[in-house]
């Protein structure tokens, strides 16, 4: 114990003031719960303001105003990126999913599928679209090379399709619709 402190007994606003460093920095998840538990119990038993004072000084401090501004201006430009990208990427072509009553589309490069694509990704007879006794689609790839993707995933078996999903046939994506097709 250090000479120069007065050996005066430790105030409650002193202890109170110790206990809710601890409690904020428990909230922040910066000690655990265990070590704030033990922390208080100590504080509650301190002699003097130094054994107040020891307990929390190894505790990380509140971010300065310099970090918290720092912090906004990072999530600010983290955004802003984000809304640039965003804004940048292709605009899909729209599929809109058929409203007949045919029970299956075709889709490929071959002549005799219903939705044609011309692009060599594609394969001959690429995917499927399947209408489901519920009126949803499912997308089904027919083994193409190049894959079908729902969502950016590749398909390794039948997945639904709802309206604003993204499908892709090899390297032709489209934004699913409902509606008429417009392609």
């Amino acid at each position: 114990m250090s000479s120069t402190l007065p050996p005066f007994r430790a105030s409650d606003g002193e202890r109170d003031r110790a206990i809710d460093e601890l409690r904020d920095r428990a909230v922040e998840g910066r000690i655990s719960h265990d070590t704030f538990v033990g922390r208080v119990d100590q504080a509650l038993r301190a002699q003097n303001r130094y054994e107040l004072d020891e307990l929390v000084a190894d505790l990380p401090r509140k971010p300065t105003l310099r970090q918290r501004l720092t912090d906004v201006v990072s999530a600010v430009s983290d955004f802003t990126t984000r809304v640039q990208a965003a804004w940048r990427r292709p605009r899909l072509p729209r599929l809109a999913l058929p409203d007949d009553e045919r029970l299956r589309y075709v889709v490929g490069r071959g002549s005799a599928c219903d939705l044609v694509l011309s692009d060599l990704t594609v394969s001959r007879v690429h995917a499927e679209l399947r209408r489901e006794d519920d009126g949803g689609w499912m997308l089904v790839d027919l083994g193409s090379l190049n894959g079908t993707r729902l969502n950016g995933w590749r398909l390794v078996g039948p997945a639904k399709v709802r309206s604003g999903d993204e499908i892709s046939f090899g390297d032709c994506g489209f934004l699913v619709t409902s509606g008429q097709p417009t392609v």
